[in-house]
C-alpha cells in the first residue's frame, strides 16, 4: 500500500487506515472486532484510530488485545480524548489531560500514546495557550509522541493548523463534504500537518448499498442521530438529508470508472484530494475491510470524474451543508 507521512509526526502510515469506532459502539453488531483488526492488517493497512469514549474505552481494550497479540506489528495507534465528560472549555486541563492518557494507555497496554487527538472540542478550546501548553507537557512527560485535534468545522481546523505543535488534524472530508479541499488541506499542507480524513463513505450512503427501505439498528447512530439528537448531526450522514445523500450517489455511481465499487471510487476520491495523509474508514466485518482497502489499487481519478463529482456536490449537496462545516 502507499504509503505517506503523517504531517508532523514524522510516521508513515498506509493511505488506508481503520476508523475503529464500530468496535466500540454506536454502528449495530460486528461479526469479529479482533477479526476485523487481523483483516486489516494483513491487507496492509498500519494506522487505527479510535478513542476513549468509543464504548467507553471498549474499542481502546479490544486493539490493546490486538496489539498484545500481534507484538511488532508496525501499527500506529490514534486516539482520541475529551467527549467522556461535559463539554466545557473548563474541563481541558493538565490534569485532567494526564488522567485521560492514563487511562488509555492502560487500555491500549502502551506506555506512550503515537498520537492522542482532542475529539472535537468546544471552540473556545482552540484558542486556549494552555490547553495546547498542556499538550506540549503531555509529550514532555513523555505520555505521548505527538498530538492533534479532531473537529467539525473548517475554522477550528484552520486555528489548529496555525499552532506549531499540532501534528494532525482529523476532519469530515469526504464527496458530501468537499468544502476542506478548498481551504483546509492547503494549509495543512503548507504548515506540514497531516489530514486524517474521517466519515469518508458518509456513515456508509458513499458504499451505494442503502436505498429508501434500508433499516438500521435502534443501537446505530444512523437510526438514533438522524436529526442530531445525540451530538454533531454532522457525523450521521455527513449531515446530508437521508434521501438528498441518495440522489446524489445515484448519480455519483454513473461517474464510477469501470470495475470500480463505489466505496472504493469514494475513497479513492478522498485520497487524490492533495494533503490528505490517510483516510479512516470502519469496518464491521473481514469484506468491507478487503473493500476499502482496493482504494489504494485504484488509479488516481482523471479530471473529468473530479469535475463530475464536484458539480453533483454544487448542485444537490452545497446548498445544505456548505455553510455549517
Amino acid at each position: 500500500m502507499e504509503q505517506r507521512v503523517l504531517g508532523r509526526t514524522g510516521r508513515q502510515v498506509g493511505v488506508v487506515g481503520l476508523g475503529a469506532w464500530q468496535l466500540g459502539a454506536d454502528w449495530g453488531s460486528v461479526d469479529d472486532p479482533l477479526d476485523v483488526l487481523a483483516a486489516a492488517v494483513e491487507s496492509g493497512v498500519n494506522f487505527f484510530d479510535t478513542a476513549d469514549v468509543y464504548g467507553d474505552g471498549r474499542s481502546e481494550r479490544l486493539i490493546g488485545e490486538f496489539l498484545r497479540e500481534h507484538p511488532g506489528s508496525g501499527i500506529t495507534v490514534a486516539t482520541k480524548m475529551g467527549r467522556r465528560v461535559e463539554q466545557d472549555p473548563a474541563h481541558y486541563t493538565l490534569a485532567n489531560f494526564r488522567a485521560w492518557t492514563d487511562r488509555s494507555r492502560t487500555n491500549l497496554g502502551v506506555d506512550v500514546l503515537d498520537l492522542v487527538q482532542l475529539h472535537c472540542p468546544p471552540t473556545a478550546v482552540f484558542a486556549s495557550d494552555e490547553v495546547f501548553d498542556a499538550l506540549q507537557t503531555l509529550v514532555a512527560e513523555e505520555r505521548i509522541l505527538s498530538y492533534g485535534v479532531s473537529v467539525e468545522t473548517r475554522a477550528q481546523a484552520l486555528t489548529a493548523i496555525a499552532r506549531p505543535g499540532v501534528a494532525t488534524v482529523q476532519i469530515i472530508l469526504n464527496m458530501f463534504r468537499l468544502a476542506p479541499v478548498d481551504d483546509v488541506l492547503p494549509a495543512a499542507a503548507a504548515a506540514g500537518v497531516g489530514i486524517i480524513a474521517r466519515v469518508p463513505l458518509a456513515s456508509g450512503l458513499l458504499g451505494g448499498r442503502y436505498d429508501e427501505n434500508t433499516a438500521f439498528a435502534p443501537d446505530d447512530h444512523r437510526t438514533y442521530n438522524r436529526h442530531g439528537e445525540a451530538f454533531d448531526v454532522g457525523e450521521t450522514f455527513s449531515g446530508v438529508d437521508y434521501r438528498t445523500g441518495l440522489a446524489a450517489v445515484a448519480r455519483l455511481a454513473r461517474l464510477r470508472p469501470a470495475g470500480v465499487s463505489m466505496p472504493a471510487f469514494a475513497l479513492r476520491w478522498i485520497l487524490d484530494q492533495p494533503g490528505t495523509s490517510v483516510v479512516i474508514p470502519g469496518a464491521r466485518s473481514r469484506e468491507q475491510v478487503q473493500g476499502n482497502v482496493l482504494a489504494a489499487a485504484v488509479p488516481p481519478l482523471d479530471q473529468a470524474t473530479l469535475d463530475g463529482v464536484r458539480a453533483v456536490y454544487d448542485d444537490l449537496i452545497a446548498p445544505r451543508v456548505a455553510h455549517r462545516w
